[in-house]
Formats: C-alpha cells, sequence, structure tokens
C-alpha cells in the first residue's frame, strides 16, 4: 500500500497526528511544521524572503526552497491545500 493510500485511510485530524508521529521523527515533524508556515507566508504574498525567514527563525535557503514548490513546480500541493483551506 502506498503511503498516500494509508494517509487517505485515517478520519481525522488526530489519526493524521498519531501515524505522523510514528512515521517520522520529532526533527522531520519540525521540518514539515517549519515548511508550512513558510508556505503559508509566501502564499499571503505581504512579505519579503528574507523577512519570512527572520519570523521564523529559519534560512533564507528554506524560504527559497519553498517558494520554488509553492509557485515554480507542478505539483502544486502546497496551492491545493492553501486554496481549500482559505475556502472552508
Amino acid at each position: 500500500m502506498k503511503l498516500t493510500k494509508a494517509i487517505n485511510k485515517l478520519e481525522n485530524e488526530k489519526e493524521i497526528e498519531r501515524f505522523l508521529k510514528d512515521l517520522c521523527t520529532p526533527s522531520e515533524l519540525n521540518a514539515f511544521e517549519e515548511r508550512w508556515e513558510v508556505a503559508k507566508l509566501l502564499y499571503k504574498k505581504d512579505m519579503s524572503y528574507r523577512d519570512i525567514a527572520k519570523t521564523l527563525k529559519t534560512s533564507t535557503a528554506t524560504v527559497t526552497r519553498v517558494a520554488r514548490f509553492l509557485f515554480n513546480e507542478t505539483n502544486k500541493g502546497y496551492q491545493i491545500v492553501l486554496r481549500k483551506l482559505i475556502n472552508e
């Protein structure tokens, strides 16, 4: 079974959280959280990369990497989730 199929079987946020805590190390989860916060700020388009890095205490390399996936890559995963959250 693919990981995406396994995640799709989860029924609520608590189950997803428990699964991710078993699957990932604390540092991996922190990295995911950090990238997600960067993506949310980038999507708003009201802060510079440098300001986002300073606000979140992360590197500009991380901000640039997230921006590449958010705006330039074909996956559009960040955009799909951000649009859904905005439309809730």
